[in-house]
């Protein structure tokens, strides 16, 4: 029933349906764990160490996110062969598939893809990581692109990082006016909220089911909360209005 409402919306307008990658498809953040596989656990650590003085500045608001983030990539990837980068990734997507992507999220996109959408992953991780798991979902990728001369990585960002405003940037740059189309997006963080506005059916953490149990839980009590501070005012009142008497 699904797969025909989305078939049906598709034969009378452009669909465009644009998935954040780590969070939202996948149970954890995918970058971080990469470097890891692909450097080897001491190597990572030790490396990871030196970014002690950049993580404080962060957790103190004196460096934002994408500052942080232009720190990791140079410490671990300045002068790697993109090459070698490419093959690691291929690896690490074959062995932490399962363990990694949401089966809930899975479903989405081959509906989505089904539905004869136009389909493509928009992350702020590096297009390079990212690059077999479009493949094996069979749809496009728009994400943080990596600085390369003559094959060997520089540790820069070419561009921006694909976050918050970014991400509507990069996918008018492939696109056009996204107004042209009924966008569909799914994310999971700030950095996919502009993305969300921009989009006619926008999906929050849409396959977080344990997140959206403790959003529900947290809801019940504000409201428990709530009426119970409406009874204790209503009973002070009443009070107050025996003693005026």
């Amino acid at each position: 029933m699904m797969h025909e409402m989305l078939g049906a919306d598709a034969q009378d307008e452009k669909v465009l349906s644009v998935f954040d990658f780590d969070g939202t498809l996948t149970r954890r953040d995918s970058f971080v764990p990469f470097l890891r596989f692909a450097f080897g656990k001491a190597e990572f650590i030790r490396r990871i160490f030196t970014l002690a003085i950049p993580s404080v500045h962060f957790l103190f608001r004196r460096m934002n996110r994408d500052e942080l983030k232009a720190h990791l990539i140079a410490k671990f990837l300045t002068g790697v062969e993109a090459q070698w980068i490419e093959q690691k990734a291929l690896d690490f997507c074959n062995r932490y598939w399962t363990r990694l992507m949401r089966p809930s999220g899975l479903l989405s996109v081959a509906a989505e893809v089904e539905a004869g959408a136009e389909v493509t992953l928009c992350s702020a991780s590096p297009a390079l990581v990212l690059a077999p798991f479009a493949r094996r979902l069979g749809i496009k990728l728009i994400a943080t692109e990596l600085e390369v001369v003559d094959g060997v990585l520089t540790g820069r960002i070419s561009g921006n990082n694909c976050r918050c405003e970014n991400k509507v940037i990069r996918l008018e740059a492939v696109y056009g006016l996204l107004s042209e189309y009924r966008l569909r997006a799914w994310g999971d963080t700030r950095g996919d909220l502009e993305l969300l506005a921009a989009a006619q059916d926008a999906h929050w953490r849409h396959f977080h089911s344990a997140w959206r149990r403790g959003r529900m839980r947290r809801a019940k009590k504000r409201k428990q909360h709530a009426s119970v501070q409406k009874l204790k005012s209503e009973n002070k009142t009443n009070t107050d209005d025996q003693q005026g008497a």
